[in-house]
């Protein structure tokens, strides 16, 4: 059994799936893909991700603004954020976090939202899921000031071992993608080789960074299942114990997730 601990279903091209959300998701579960957290990135996607949850009794969904998406119109007040985090199947905060690669013009208001989920996270006891793109110091002094007892993921890792090293040092998972598969990550797959089985996490990001042999096309969350197969040869060990393990981990980062 396998987690896609990171998926955004609201934004999957589902041509492949005859428009059907529900064909793609079978096509996971035929894989072995059991559940599914789909990830709010914005005010506006919150209810839609939230439906999910209604809709689907293997989907849970976080809400939250991504840094990219705040200058959109997209700013989270600490009220809304409380108030959505208090509805049924919403089992995290985010993503939130710090991405200069695309916009170092709003690294102030960045650190403002990034500061406020954590504020959220810290009065409704939910863990957050970190976005971090080229800001590795900010990302993490923010991360100590929070210092927050429930801690969460840094998902879709791309950073070196010194940064995962912080962050499992402050209690965080950490969350590989597709991009762990990729010809030119061996930097990446370092890493991948020294995070501990218990606070490792697999993740599609889809539609988004689909894994070998997909790369390029569209992701789907059955090619979690790719990733973990990548993983588990990478690290010596046997899928079927990757896939426990990963699930095992989900479960306890994410205690409200509805896994069976």
């Amino acid at each position: 059994m396998l987690v896609d601990s990171h998926c955004h279903l609201d934004r999957l091209d589902l041509t492949k799936f005859s428009g059907s959300l529900d064909a793609a998701l079978e096509a996971a579960r035929m894989r072995g893909v059991k559940h599914f957290l789909c990830v709010g990135i914005s005010v506006a996607n919150a209810p839609e991700v939230r439906e999910f949850t209604q809709r689907y009794a293997d989907v849970d969904c976080s809400v939250g603004v991504h840094p990219l998406d705040l200058d959109r119109g997209g700013e989270p007040t600490l009220e809304w954020l409380l108030d959505e985090l208090q509805h049924k199947g919403v089992v995290a905060v985010g993503e939130t976090g710090l991405d200069y690669y695309y916009q170092t013009q709003t690294a102030q208001l960045q650190q403002e939202s990034f500061r406020l989920h954590f504020e959220a996270a810290r009065l409704s006891g939910k863990p957050v899921i970190i976005h971090t793109r080229d800001a590795k110091d900010d990302t993490l002094a923010i991360m100590r000031e929070a210092a927050l007892p429930q801690a969460g993921v840094m998902h879709c890792f791309t950073e070196d071992w010194e940064m995962a090293k912080a962050a499992l040092d402050l209690g965080y998972y950490i969350s590989f993608s597709g991009i762990v598969t990729f010809r030119n990550a061996q930097a990446l797959r370092d890493v991948a080789l020294q995070v501990p089985s218990d606070r490792l996490l697999v993740e599609t990001d889809s539609p988004y960074l689909a894994p070998m042999p997909h790369r390029g096309k569209s992701n789907f969350p059955e090619y979690v299942a790719d990733v973990a197969e990548f993983l588990a040869q990478l690290r010596g060990v046997s899928y079927e114990q990757l896939a426990e393990q990963t699930t095992a981990n989900f479960k306890r980062l994410f205690p409200l997730a509805r896994v069976i």
